[in-house]
């Protein structure tokens, strides 16, 4: 009885365990495959995902939901959930490629089945009870995951249909015209995408190239389909000899360089003209204290003005102050730059709120220098300017001094410091709005040395040392270096690496002897025409 218990019990395990073996037994070993490629919508699907961490990070995290990115990363914060969701992502695309270079399907299906459950429950258990909001009630966690969803798909039909057996070049070098061109010219601006690339294509694929010489072919094999595109297009639309090149073209292509060169030019300058001016921000004063010292000795005034003390001014009452200098052009010019809410008034008390303590010494002297109850006219300006990058200042054009009134109390060391019209009007500088914060701090100056300085580095080596690369940059026909190019790729992919390195010596050869580049490399050298 025990005996055929047993035996029930392993067939029951056997009738579940064997169909789930031939399930990734077939996967893994399957008897014929129609083998494709996804991968570029896989990665295309991570990039997006991406983005989406990036512009909406602050549906992953509790206390982030009303937080700016732009803000977090100008004040040198990072936050945690932004950090650990960027890295997972990017971390998931470096792996991805690594398996597809590796082409190893069984390690792809190991992935898939880790990162379907690991995503699974952070989606639906921990991210929940991270951001005390219901999956169905995070939009942007939604939309992460429908996109999820899609790579999980092509990653599926990627591990039903096997990897390519060769990986040849760029997807985007598979035709040449103008949208291939301009993509794989984006592509290669981003910041570091060419190289890690390139690295990582090194480490995962069997060669006998070092990475310098790896990096070398790319870069040939980059340059020519640039160069084989432009002559394809020149093909589809040819110039015909001896005719100018038409207005459009001159000032349709011509005239917007010389638009963004002078944009370029001039950008610090209207740059901190108009986020003030147009997109600037209030900056009213919160606290005016006012400390006045004679020489070397103590204050002699001190007092402050707070909250209702600080009075902002209507706009008929600007009005008003501005027509009491219609008679002087300096002051009216200096008004113009500021509108009734940049001004503030200070009332001040004439008293100062602490006795002025002096040594008898120094009192004899003072008194004997300043003759004691006696009026100092104009010691301090009633008009003040204060800047957003540096101390107050005085305004020259609207300048009015505070007098004061010293008197020295008999037999006492104590001397009352009385302040006559004390009433300090303020011109507030507009700052700029904190998601730009970061780029004004530089000030104009700045601005030209680290933005309009580097790019004109750029631009110059643009127009300047072109004569000593036109033997390359002008080569009429370029498909039998491409095709070397491809050889190295296709011997590389079936492990023939002894003539690869034999073919990447004759590349070497090649343009090491430019005569021998344009002679027997390039067709239609001696009768005039391209060869192409």
């Amino acid at each position: 009885m025990e005996l055929s218990l047993q035996i029930v019990q392993s067939k029951l395990c056997m009738s579940v365990y064997h169909p789930i073996l031939q399930f990734f037994r077939a996967l893994i070993h399957p008897e014929y495959s129609a083998v494709t490629d996804v991968y570029v919508l896989m990665f295309l699907a991570d990039t997006v995902d991406f983005i989406i961490i990036v512009f909406g990070f602050w549906a992953f995290g509790k206390h982030s939901a009303a937080a700016d990115i732009t803000s977090s990363l100008s004040e040198d914060q990072v936050p945690e959930a932004f950090l650990v969701m960027v890295l997972i992502q990017f971390g998931t695309m470096v792996i991805d490629r690594a398996l597809y270079l590796r082409k190893t399907v069984l390690g792809k299906l190991v992935f898939q089945v880790i990162l379907v459950l690991g995503i699974h429950f952070w989606m639906f258990f921990i991210l929940p009870t991270v951001t005390e909001r219901r999956f169905n009630q995070n939009l942007v966690a939604q939309l992460w995951y429908f996109v999820k969803c899609v790579y999980f798909g092509l990653s599926a039909y990627q591990i039903r249909s096997g990897y390519p057996t060769r990986v040849l070049g760029n997807f985007l070098t598979k035709s040449y015209n103008y949208l291939n061109l301009f993509l794989f010219q984006g592509f290669r601006l981003v910041p570091f995408l060419t190289e890690l690339r390139a690295v990582m294509d090194w480490v995962w694929t069997d060669t006998t190239l070092s990475l310098s010489s790896w990096i070398c072919v790319e870069d040939v094999y980059a340059h020519c389909f640039v160069l084989k595109c432009w002559r394809e297009s020149e093909k589809r639309y040819p110039q015909p000899r001896g005719q100018k090149k038409k207005r459009v073209v001159k000032y349709g292509m011509g005239g917007l360089i010389v638009l963004l060169l002078i944009c370029i030019v001039w950008f610090p300058l209207l740059f901190m003209s108009l986020i003030k001016s147009v997109a600037g921000v209030v900056n009213r004063p919160l606290d005016v204290s006012v400390t006045i010292t004679l020489g070397g000795f103590q204050p002699i005034f001190t007092m402050s003005a707070q909250q209702n003390q600080l009075k902002d001014l209507t706009e008929e009452e600007f009005i008003s102050f501005t027509s009491s200098y219609s008679y002087t052009p300096n002051a009216l010019q200096f008004l113009e730059a500021y509108g009734h809410e940049d001004v503030t008034v200070a009332e001040l008390q004439g008293s100062s709120n602490s006795l002025w303590t002096i040594s008898p010494p120094s009192r004899q002297y003072l008194t004997d220098c300043l003759f004691v109850d006696r009026v100092i006219r104009d010691v301090f300006p009633c008009f003040i300017r204060a800047p957003s990058d540096s101390n107050t200042k005085p305004i020259e054009q609207l300048y009015t001094g505070v007098s004061i009134y010293v008197h020295s109390a008999s037999q006492s060391e104590q001397t009352e410091i009385i302040v006559f019209g004390l009433q300090l009007f303020v011109f507030s500088d507009k700052v700029s709005p904190p998601s730009l914060g970061f780029l004004a701090g530089y000030g104009i100056m700045g601005l030209y040395a680290s933005v309009v300085l580097v790019i004109g580095k750029f631009v110059r080596e643009f127009f300047s040392g072109i004569s000593h690369s036109i033997m390359f940059e002008e080569l009429p026909c370029v498909d039998r270096i491409l095709k070397l190019c491809t050889d190295i790729f296709l011997v590389r992919e079936t492990g023939e690496l002894e003539l690869e390195e034999e073919l990447y010596a004759k590349l070497i050869f090649l343009y090491r002897s430019p005569e021998t580049l344009m002679g027997k490399w390039v067709p239609g050298r001696g009768n005039g025409e391209n060869g192409c």
